[in-house]
Parts: structure tokens; C-alpha cells; sequence
């Protein structure tokens, strides 16, 4: 049955609103989460007492497990949503999300349990995100006429960053008075978006309850997706002798597996009659286009935060004289700039995309991000920061150039009946591209650390007065390295204290001293880790570039009527008038 609720015209303009309000405090607390765990990862994993030598696997899974659930899960649940409404799913998921926000808060273990509690309440989270996900965009689209939707989404999209710029202060903050308090405060706007998320918002979309359920796709979609990302993550971890896990059998087989489900499911998908996966969307060229670059540039820009969270926290703010209590607040500060960029462009670039359609502003945006890359990889690690502040703004002004424009030619494009479908095959190029993009950076990073890193803590031993511990120290993991750093931890004194007595008594106190000192860490992998940033901002760069390209082929615009438009325009309910631009 295809059922589609129709508001008198004065219902619609206070009911775009309220969604738009609810829609914006999902967003705003999602996106607020993202970034205030990361900003806060020092403070939680010295709360729960974890060793950072041979932790990474934990700070990979809490950081990446979010996203590779919610990228398995997006297209599925946004096509249960055409069937059984958004709005339905959407309130799900704020439930969901804040019930696991209360969990994460009162993880009740230390050490390795209770690093594995927070990863599996972290999914469970993800679940909840993946429903607000799939939905929000669609939501606006239905709620907002044609004319309005850019300036519409492109508010929702300043929540999303405004979201990541509260939540590195915010973090910054909490993080130094007790690491729950990170997950706690999610739980108030959880609980008030659930509540008003239920009294108000209502399913005015084409809700066609006569669709089948691809059980199959679902399935072999989901499982490809999760073979994939599951090893690209385990890719990041030692293997034997080696710095990465490329080579062990289990990488493989999962990377294989994955991506042979991944091939298989287009051929699945045309014999389904009916099929998640809505592959006639990506004849629309605007619909195509406009994900493919949202993909080029995700998996260029999606690592940036992370990298530039460790530079700051990890090198740049201890040599400054920053206590390690302080830099999460200090990073989240610094990086305000980049925020600043995008609040000030994104309600202007979505406003002036509703006028004057999405390719130039979208394809600008790309090409300022890149540029700003290139910037980037000039800086060496004792940067002057206001030079740094200035690339950052830049690369913010770009970044809210493309966003706004960018997402409403999308949504736009596709008819209103699978506006679910497709926030959800947009959301999941987003978050899979996120992932990617972490994985491709610490790839990066690790493999140019483990050809220079040695001889650079080897130089730093001799140097320091203890050339007889060079064998040793220049053995320390290169992860462990790296996230000892970011955890303003330093491994020596651990070292010093396993090693035999009568090679430590060997070593003059003022060795002793220079070597375990929380500037020695930091001053030996400074030089190594930016050259291997410097590479990484090169192949981001290459990236969005290609992103460039594909969003300058977008064609002209592609409007489908939504239920706003039909309502307003006083227009038969069975309209779904097409505006007239390029399709494939």
C-alpha cells in the first residue's frame, strides 16, 4: 500500500521547522560524540589503564568500529524506512543511540575488558547513528520545498561541524575531570531529541508498506561490507615481524571474501524484485555524480582530524610546553579554525546553491580543499600556528562550500518515494569512505615510520648519552610509537625497568633524565612523522582532485517534487514532477 500524509500548506511551514530542529539536534549530537571521543582518547584510555605499546587495536576499533557498523547498515536501514517510514526508524534511533551513550558512561571494567565493553557499546551506538543517519536528510528533503532544501540542509550540515567543533572543547573540558563524563553528555540531548522526536515528528513522505524486504542483498551487502572494513582494520595491526597485517591469511581471506560479495551483489540486486540497493538512482547523473565525489573527497579528507589531532597533541603542544593533561583541550582549540571556516561558508553556499544550482559551488569547494592540502604538506612539525589557523579556515571555507550544495543536489535529484534509499546509499559512501580514509592514513604514516623511525630513536639514544640501549630502544612498534605519543605516554621507563640491572646501571643519570622526560618522545618522531604527513596530504590532495573532476560533470540541476512542493504549489497528491536537467 503507498500511503503519502499531506499537511495544509500552513501545517507544512511550521512542520518544516520542527523537522529541521529535530533533525539538526541528531546530527548536532551525533556529530558531537564523533569527534569528542577522539579528542578525548588520552583521558579514556589512561581512565580505563591500558598500555599504549600494545593497545592500537583498541584505539583502531573505537575509533573505526562506529563507522564500519554504520556503513553496513545505512543503506539497509534507510530502505526500511521507505517501507515502514522514516520518521518511525528515525525516533529508533535516538532511542537507541542515548541507551548506549547511558552504557558507555557506566562501562563498569578496566583494562582489556573493559576497552572491549567500550568498542561493543560503541557499536551499539553506531546502530543508533545509522538510523538517524539514513533518515535526517530524507526527512528535510520531504519536509522543504525545492527552493529551500540547500539553505535547509546546509543548516543541518553547520550542526554536524558545529557539532565537531563543540565536541573538541568540549571534550577538551570534560576529559581532564573524569573520561565518563565524555559519553554521559550525549545523554541529556539524547533524551530530549527521543521525547520530541516522538510527539512531533510526523512520516509526510511516500511510505509504500507493499515492499518486499531483500533479504539477500541485505545480507550479502552487509556481510561484504563488514568482510572489507573488518580487513582493512586488522591490516593496521602488526603481523609477525612486520608493522602491518597486509600479509597475514586472515586479511586476505576477509579482504577477498568482501569484495567478492561486494561484486556479486549489483548482479543480485537485478535479479531481485525488490532490491535495497536502488542501482537505477546512479543513472540520474546528478545523483552519481554527486556521490562519487562526496566518495573521492571522504576518503581525502575523512583521516585529516585524526592526523592533525596527533600532530597537536602527540608533538606539537608538549614542545610548546603544554601539559600532557592539557593538550586534548588545547588541540580542541587549535583546530577551531577549520569550524569557523565551515560555519561561516556553509549557510551561505547552501542558500546561494538553491538559486543557482550546485556544480560551481560544489566543484569550488573540492578545489579549495585540495589546495589547502598541498599547504598543509609544507608545514615542518615546529610550524609557526598562525600560519596553520589560516590553512585550516581555508580548508574550512572550502569544506562548507562543497558540503551544503553538494548533499542537496543529491537529494534533490532522486524521487521522493526513495529519498530513504538514497540518504542511505549517500550516508554509507560517506562513512565507508571515512573508513577508508583512516585506513589509507595510518597505512601511510606507519609504513614511511617503520623505514625512518629506527635510525631516528637510535640517533636519539646515542645522542641523549646511551648509545649502548640504540639495539634496544630502536626495537620499540612503531604503532606503539606512534599512539604513546598521541597518549602522552613515554615507553622508556617501562623499557629501562624490564632491561638487566647491569646494563642500567651503566647509564649515567643524566641519560636517564634526558630519556624518559615527556619532551624526548616527541622531539624523536617529529621529524619522521611529518615527513610521512607531508606524503599523506600529497595522495589527499590527488584524491579530491579527482573529486573535482567528477563534480564538475554533474550536469545541470535535477529537481524531483517533494510532498512540500506538491502541497504548496496546491498540486494533485500524485504528482512527482521532474524538473527538467540531465540524466544518464
Amino acid at each position: 500500500m503507498l500511503t503519502v500524509k499531506f499537511l495544509t500548506r500552513f501545517e507544512l511551514v511550521e512542520y518544516k521547522w520542527v523537522a529541521l530542529s529535530n533533525t539538526t539536534v541528531g546530527v548536532l549530537m551525533a556529530s558531537i560524540n564523533g569527534t569528542i571521543v577522539l579528542i578525548s582518547l588520552p583521558a579514556i584510555f589512561r581512565g580505563i589503564n591500558i598500555n599504549p605499546l600494545d593497545s592500537f587495536q583498541y584505539l583502531l576499533w573505537i575509533l573505526m568500529g562506529y563507522n564500519v557498523v554504520t556503513a553496513a547498515f545505512l543503506v539497509t536501514f534507510g530502505r526500511l524506512s521507505d517501507i515502514f517510514g522514516r520518521v518511525r526508524l528515525y525516533n529508533l534511533g535516538f532511542a537507541v543511540f542515548t541507551a548506549a551513550s547511558v552504557l558507555l558512561s557506566i562501562t563498569p571494567n578496566m583494562g582489556d575488558a573493559g576497552a572491549l565493553e567500550l568498542i561493543v557499546f560503541r557499536i551499539i551506538q553506531a546502530v543508533g547513528a545509522a538510523f538517524l543517519f539514513s533518515n535526517s536528510a530524507a526527512i528535510i528533503t520531504d519536509a522543504f520545498p525545492a527552493n529551500e532544501r540547500g539553505k535547509a540542509l546546509g543548516i543541518n550540515q553547520i550542526a554536524a561541524l558545529a557539532g565537531s567543533l563543540v565536541g573538541l572543547v568540549l571534550g577538551g573540558i570534560l576529559a581532564t575531570i573524569d573520561w565518563r563524563y565524555v559519553f554521559l553528555v550525549s545523554v541529556p540531548f539524547g533524551l530530549f531529541g527521543t521525547v520530541w522526536s516522538y510527539l512531533k515528528l510526523k512520516d509526510i513522505g511516500v511510505v509504500n508498506r507493499n515492499q518486499g524486504i531483500d533479504y539477500v542483498g541485505n545480507t550479502v551487502f552487509a556481510g561484504g561490507l563488514i568482510l572489507v572494513l573488518l580487513g582493512v582494520t586488522y591490516g593496521l595491526l602488526p603481523y609477525g615481524s612486520s608493522p602491518l597485517g597486509w600479509g597475514d591469511p586472515w586479511v586476505v581471506a576477509s579482504l577477498v571474501a568482501g569484495c567478492a560479495l561486494l561484486i556479486a551483489f549489483p548482479f543480485i540486486e537485478r535479479k531481485v524484485k525488490e532490491p535495497m540497493f536502488r542501482l537505477e538512482l546512479f543513472r540520474i547523473r546528478a545523483f552519481a555524480a554527486g556521490t562519487l565525489a562526496q566518495l573521492f573527497f571522504g576518503v581525502g579528507f575523512g583521516g585529516v582530524m585524526i592526523m592533525l589531532i596527533i600532530l597537536l597533541q602527540g608533538i606539537w603542544l608538549p614542545l610548546h610546553g603544554y601539559s600532557y593533561e592539557s593538550t586534548p583541550f588545547w588541540a580542541g582549540v587549535y583546530t577551531l579554525p577549520m569550524m569557523l571556516g565551515f560555519v561561516v561558508m556553509g549557510p551561505l553556499s547552501g542558500a546561494l546553491s538553491d538559486k543557482h544550482g550546485s556544480r560551481f559551488l560544489a566543484t569550488l569547494g573540492l578545489a579549495i580543499v585540495a589546495v589547502s592540502f598541498v599547504a598543509l604538506s609544507t608545514l615542518p612539525y615546529n610550524f609557526n600556528y598562525t600560519e596553520f589557523a589560516a590553512i585550516l579556515f581555508v580548508m574550512g571555507l572550502g569544506n562548507g562550500l562543497f558540503a551544503a550544495p553538494n548533499t542537496a543536489a543529491i537529494m534533490n535529484s532522486v524521487p521522493r518515494q526513495h529519498r530513504g534509499a538514497a540518504s542511505g546509499m549517500r550516508t554509507t559512501f560517506q562513512n565507508t569512505a571515512q573508513t577508508a580514509s583512516l585506513a589509507i592514513f595510518f597505512t601511510i604514516i606507519i609504513v614511511a615510520l617503520t623505514n625512518s623511525l629506527p635510525s631516528a630513536l637510535s640517533q636519539a639514544v646515542s645522542q641523549a648519552g646511551a648509545p649502548q640501549l640504540a639495539p634496544v630502544i630502536a626495537k620499540i612498534p612503531v604503532t606503539g610509537a606512534l599512539f604513546s605519543a598521541f597518549l602522552g605516554y613515554n615507553p622508556v621507563g617501562a623499557i629501562l625497568s624490564a632491561l638487566p640491572q647491569q646494563l642500567t646501571q651503566t647509564l649515567s643519570p643524566t641519560a636517564v633524565a634526558t630519556l624518559t622526560s615527556k619532551y624526548w618522545v616527541p622531539e624523536t618522531i617529529a621529524n619522521p612523522f611529518m615527513h610521512a604527513l607531508s606524503a599523506s596530504f600529497y595522495i589527499a590532495a590527488g584524491l579530491t582532485i579527482l573529486g573535482v573532476v567528477v563534480s564538475a560533470l554533474r550536469g545541470r540541476r535535477v529537481i524531483e517534487s517533494g510532498v512540500a512542493d506538491a502541497a504548496q504549489q496546491s498540486a494533485k497528491p500524485k504528482q512527482t514532477e521532474e524538473v527538467r536537467g540531465d540524466r544518464k
